[in-house]
C-alpha cells in the first residue's frame, strides 16, 4: 500500500496542491536529471552517436510497460496535437462517415476532428452528456455507444473527461467501434500514468499522452502508442533521424527513402532531446515502481471522506464507478457562491481548476486527507457565506 510521497517533491509548505491535471509538480529526482542534461551540453565532444537513441529507447521499454504494450509501437511527440496530426495524416474519410467525439474535450483532440470535417464534409457527432447530475457518468457512455453507427469512422476520446474526471468505458466503446470497423483515438494525457489502461485490453489504434501531467515529466514531450492500422503511414514531418539506418552517421550523406520500421517512422524530429527526454524518463521509471492501480487507491483513500462530507453538504460528485478517483468534478450547489469560493481558494493556497461548470480536483501523492479536507472547508463555507 502506498504512502505519501510528497517527500519527493520540492512543493512549498502551507501551499495545497490538487491540481495535477493542470500541471503535475517536479519530482526531485526528474528535477536532477534536467540539470545533468544542461551540464552534459557544456561539452558537447562527449555526447556520442549512440546518445541520440539509447534513451529513447529505454523511453519506449519503460512507456510500453506502463501500457502492458510493445516497445516497437511507442514514439516520441512534443504534444496530443502533433500525435494526433499523424492520423489525420492516415485517414481517408468522405462526407458520408462520421466522428464521433465527447462534449467539451480537450481541444487538442477535437481540432484535428474539425479539420477533417472541414476538409472531407465529414460529420463530427458531439456527443453530451445528460443536464441531470444523477446517473449522468453511466448515461453519457450508453449516448457514446448509441452514437456509433455503420457510418462511423473514427471515435476520438479520453480515457477520462479532462474537466471533471468522468469515465469512459473503453472497452464496451471498442467492441463497438470494431463491429462497424471505426478506428479508437485515445488521449490519455489525463489518464495513463494515474490509471490503469492496457493497450492489449483495449486495443486502441492510437494512444496519444503529453508527458507534463500524470506521467510527471517535463513540458514539450510526450508519448504515442500507434497499432497496425498506421505500419507503412505517411508521418506529418520527414527527419533525418527517422529514416532507414539513421543510426550510420557516416551515411547519411547517402539519403534513404525508407522510413524506420512500424511506427517509429512517426517520431518528432529532435526526439533525443538530451535534457528533457533523461527527465521523462525518470518520472516513468518512479510511476512504474509506483503503479497506476496504486496511484488510484490512494487518491480514493484520501478522498473518500472529504467528498462524503461535500455530497451531505450539497454538492455534486459523480458516483465512483463512473470517474477516477484521481481526477473528478465538483459541481456547486445553487446555494454557494463560486467568486468568494475562488477568492477564498487563492487566500487559503489551496489550487485547483474551474472546467466548464465543475471544480475540477486531482490530487496524487504528494496529497493527503488533510489536503483534501482543506478543501472541503472552504467549499463548505462558500455555501454559509452566500447571501
Amino acid at each position: 500500500m502506498l504512502t505519501n510521497q510528497r517527500a519527493k517533491f520540492s512543493l512549498p509548505s502551507g501551499n495545497v496542491y490538487l491540481n495535477c491535471a493542470y500541471m503535475s509538480p517536479m519530482l526531485k529526482a526528474v528535477e536532477n536529471k534536467g540539470i545533468e542534461g544542461i551540464r552534459a551540453k557544456r561539452n558537447p565532444a562527449a555526447v556520442t552517436g549512440e546518445d541520440f537513441f539509447k534513451d529513447t529507447e529505454k523511453l519506449r521499454k519503460e512507456f510500453s510497460k506502463l501500457i502492458n504494450g510493445e516497445a516497437h509501437r511507442v514514439v516520441l511527440v512534443p504534444s496530443v496535437s502533433y500525435g494526433m496530426a499523424n492520423v489525420v495524416n492516415n485517414i481517408k474519410l468522405s462526407a458520408s462517415d462520421n466522428i464521433i467525439v465527447a462534449a467539451e474535450q480537450f481541444p487538442s483532440n477535437y481540432y484535428p476532428w474539425h479539420q477533417v470535417h472541414l476538409t472531407t464534409g465529414a460529420k463530427i457527432k458531439v456527443v453530451a452528456p445528460p443536464h441531470e447530475l444523477v446517473n449522468r457518468g453511466k448515461v453519457w457512455n450508453e449516448r457514446l455507444l448509441e452514437a456509433i453507427d455503420i457510418n462511423t469512422k473514427l471515435v476520438a476520446l479520453g480515457n477520462v473527461h479532462w474537466a471533471d474526471g468522468t469515465l469512459f468505458n473503453l472497452k464496451e466503446i471498442r467492441k463497438r467501434t470494431k463491429d462497424v470497423g471505426a478506428l479508437l483515438i485515445i488521449d490519455g494525457t489525463q489518464s495513463v500514468g494515474a490509471l490503469p489502461f492496457d493497450v492489449k485490453e483495449i486495443q486502441p489504434d492510437a494512444l496519444v499522452c503529453a508527458g507534463y501531467k500524470w506521467l510527471m515529466g517535463p513540458y514539450s514531450l510526450g508519448l504515442a502508442y500507434y497499432g497496425e492500422y498506421f505500419d507503412q503511414g505517411k508521418p506529418v514531418e520527414d527527419n533525418w533521424i527517422n529514416r532507414l539506418n539513421s543510426e550510420n552517421f557516416a551515411g547519411l550523406v547517402n539519403y534513404e527513402t525508407n522510413y524506420q520500421p512500424g511506427v517509429l517512422r512517426y517520431e518528432v524530429g529532435e526526439h533525443s532531446n538530451f535534457i528533457l527526454l533523461p527527465m521523462l524518463l525518470e518520472a516513468m521509471k518512479q510511476i512504474n515502481q509506483w503503479k497506476p492501480k496504486a496511484i488510484q487507491q490512494y487518491c480514493a483513500r484520501i478522498a473518500r471522506k472529504p467528498i462524503s462530507i461535500l455530497q451531505e453538504a450539497g454538492y455534486c460528485v459523480e458516483d465512483e464507478k463512473f470517474r477516477g478517483h484521481h481526477l473528478f468534478g465538483v459541481r456547486l450547489p445553487a446555494s454557494a457562491h463560486a467568486d468568494k469560493i475562488k477568492k477564498a481558494l487563492q487566500k487559503n493556497k489551496i489550487s485547483v481548476s474551474f472546467r466548464g461548470d465543475a471544480i475540477r480536483v486531482s490530487p496524487n501523492l504528494y496529497n493527503s486527507e488533510a489536503d483534501l479536507m482543506k478543501l472541503v472547508r472552504v467549499l463548505v463555507a462558500g455555501i454559509a457565506c452566500h447571501p
